[in-house]
């Protein structure tokens, strides 16, 4: 029986042959995928199928790379998926990831290439049935409890009589206001200073830590109050930072918090000093200290004078009762006549020490004069001016020397000058040496004709040849 579909159904040769030859079709190259291109192909799959989504699973293997990333295997009762939150987005997290953690997690799912192995990349993440707050500030308060931070014995006393007193809150919040006024009204004479800084918002537990540092090292500040207005979680999480609850226990004075309200507690509230339930209940207990110390001071003022005042009547009293007695009868009188005679005695005195002061004062005027007279000051004036007056004598008499030496040496010049035969020669005068420049010839006789001769100008110079010479007394125009 032949098979109905070795040809198409559309072929109608009548070729019985050809009918039953099976046709032959020629096979497509194959076109393998790389690993690379394959991951690549899954991965857009997958990010464009998952791009956002929310998993719920208990974290474990977490790991903090040095680069900020945070890697962690999100898992359940029966399966397991990696997991990656980047830096960028780990800055935003309040609490801190940790193994066996239950969470909600917000992102895309990924593949990670080098290993092809698929993975959820979040951008948020917060705990399952607790708040990323609540839990933040619970981690960091057992955290730093544990450091000791919160103990009772490294927490000191706030100053009795604060004479500066620091601020540390924002300017245009209503904390500032409340504190100075109690301040105005209870201690006015205090020495305020104001360090401005946020107190919400993000950078704020920034600004605090530098605010701290800074009064912490401003001369003379006794006491530090770190304080704003009431708000929710999130308007007070800047005081649950770690920076600032680090700049607080790092500051050297004693620092005084007041956050929000009495029932707001933050991790600043616990590393602080001390507590205030409100800013202005801070400024009351800061100067609390001063009233109570000048309420004592004035306490025990008024039980000095008290016991003064009864002693001496106790003693006025006794003087009373021995001046009665009949044996102290005569005493006012021996007491005035005593009187007397120190008085003398006192007149007395004072005349002789003034006749004495006054023999005193006229020799010390006398070894002054003596003095005077030794002043080196005086004598080196003399001895100056003797100087100046030789000095001025010694110029005139160079002076003149050097005037006559200048005269000399002018007429020295002018006879060189006239006996000088270069001046001869400026008259139109002139020297004949001989060829070798040995000799002056001074007669003709002393040269042939066919010598050569040289003749020294006033200027320059010529070198001759002799032709002829004449004897003195030849007649030339012969």
């Amino acid at each position: 029986m032949p098979d109905l579909f070795d040809l198409p159904f559309e072929d109608d040769r009548g070729d019985t042959e050809a009918r039953r030859e099976p046709q032959r079709t020629v096979a497509e190259p194959r076109k393998p995928l790389t690993v690379t291109q394959l991951t690549i192909r899954v991965r857009d799959l997958l990010e464009s199928e998952f791009a956002e989504i929310w998993v719920e699973g208990e974290l474990s293997n977490c790991r903090t790379w040095n680069t900020g990333h945070l890697y962690f295997t999100l898992k359940d009762a029966h399966s397991q998926i990696k997991g990656v939150i980047f830096r960028s987005a780990m800055r935003y997290l309040k609490f801190r990831p940790e193994d066996g953690l239950k969470v909600v997690a917000r992102g895309r799912v990924s593949v990670y290439e080098p290993k092809g192995e698929y993975q959820i990349v979040c951008e948020y993440l917060e705990p399952q049935g607790y708040g990323a707050l609540q839990l933040a500030f619970e981690q960091l308060k057992t955290r730093l409890q544990d450091e000791g931070l919160f103990d009772q014995a490294r927490k000191r006393p706030l100053p009795a009589l604060p004479r500066k007193i620091g601020i540390v809150t924002s300017l245009d919040g209503a904390a500032i206001r409340d504190i100075l006024k109690v301040l105005r009204r209870r201690h006015g004479r205090a020495h305020v200073v104001i360090r401005a800084a946020r107190v919400q918002g993000e950078g704020a537990s920034v600004e605090i830590a530098r605010a701290l540092k800074a009064l912490g090292g401003v001369p003379g500040v006794d006491v530090i109050i770190l304080g704003r207005g009431g708000g929710s979680i999130e308007d007070l999480w800047c005081f649950n930072e770690e920076l600032v609850a680090r700049a607080i226990a790092l500051c050297p004075v004693p620092v005084m918090t007041a956050v929000g309200h009495e029932t707001d507690f933050t991790i600043a509230d616990f590393v602080a000093d001390f507590r205030a339930p409100t800013p202005s209940a801070a400024a009351e207990l800061v100067i609390a200290a001063t009233t109570e110390f000048t309420t004592r001071i004035d306490r025990l003022s008024d039980r000095l004078r008290g016991a003064v005042r009864s002693r001496v009547q106790a003693l006025a009293r006794r003087v009373h009762v021995l001046t009665a007695r009949p044996a102290f009868a005569g005493v006012p009188g021996r007491f005035a006549t005593r009187g007397r005679h120190v008085a003398e005695s006192t007149h007395a005195l004072a005349h002789a020490m003034r006749g004495v002061m006054l023999t005193r004062e006229r020799r010390l005027q006398l070894i002054q004069r003596r003095l005077d007279t030794c002043d080196f000051g005086r004598r080196l004036g003399a001895v100056r001016t003797r100087l100046a007056t030789a000095d001025g004598r010694l110029q005139a008499a160079a002076g003149r020397r050097v005037h006559h030496a200048d005269m000399r040496v002018r007429e020295s010049i002018g006879r060189l000058e006239s006996l000088s035969p270069l001046a001869v020669l400026g008259r139109g005068y002139a020297v004949c040496w001989n060829a070798e420049r040995t000799a002056v010839l001074r007669d003709a006789a002393a040269s042939t004709p066919g010598d050569r001769v040289r003749v020294t100008l006033s200027r320059g110079e010529l070198e001759c040849e002799v032709r002829e010479t004449h004897p003195p007394g030849t007649n030339r125009e012969a």
